[in-house]
């Protein structure tokens, strides 16, 4: 059984489609039942979900997979994924798949849409686009903007919820500070008549 697979219906999909595990070897690691995966594989259980590779998101490796196809007894292991919650401040650019590109555009609507308080800077440096693409999005003149679709960018493991609480808490620090400016303001102009 495993604790932190993501997506494990997903995930049961693209293993039912793409090896040559067992239903019980597939069901133990997705944390889900035989009887499922066999629905899976029938076309009966998760009809339009989309299979989710778990080499590419780097939860098993190809190696895992065929140890485990050759001796049925054997249980997928999960990879140790490198979850950043110890606060470590690492920043590796990280090369993104051609097929993953469509979701930092996709995730840069889904940010202006539920939280605009965020500076277009902060929305590029989080999703890792260029200031001039959100600020194209933004504006709705990006070049493929008819065919964006907001993304949450922290399901799709663009960044951690920790990343955007932090961004969020800086936006608001700033929408206070320019508050507290034009209420300056203000008021000088107002003892200055």
């Amino acid at each position: 059984m495993t604790g932190g697979l993501l997506m494990p219906l997903a995930t049961a999909v693209w293993l039912v489609e793409n090896t040559t595990l067992t239903f019980k070897q597939i069901a133990n690691f997705c944390n889900l039942h035989e009887v499922e995966v066999q629905g899976i594989a029938d076309g009966e259980v998760a009809k339009g979900i989309k299979p989710y590779d778990p080499i590419m998101s780097g939860q098993l490796t190809r190696e895992e997979i065929e140890l485990s196809s050759k001796d049925e007894n054997r249980s997928l292991q999960i990879k140790a994924l490198d979850v950043e919650i110890e606060g470590e401040d690492k920043k590796i650019k990280k090369y993104v798949p051609l097929s993953k590109r469509q979701d930092k555009p996709d995730s840069a609507l889904w940010l202006l849409k539920q939280h605009s308080q965020l500076k277009d800077s902060q929305i590029a440096k989080l999703v890792g686009i260029t200031k001039n693409s959100v600020t194209s999005i933004r504006n709705k003149n990006y070049w493929n903007y008819n065919n964006l679709n907001p993304k949450d960018p922290v399901a799709m493991n663009l960044f951690t919820q920790k990343d955007l609480s932090l961004a969020l808490e800086k936006a608001e620090r700033r929408i206070k500070r320019e508050k507290k400016e034009k209420e300056k303001a203000k008021l000088s102009v107002s003892q200055g008549s």
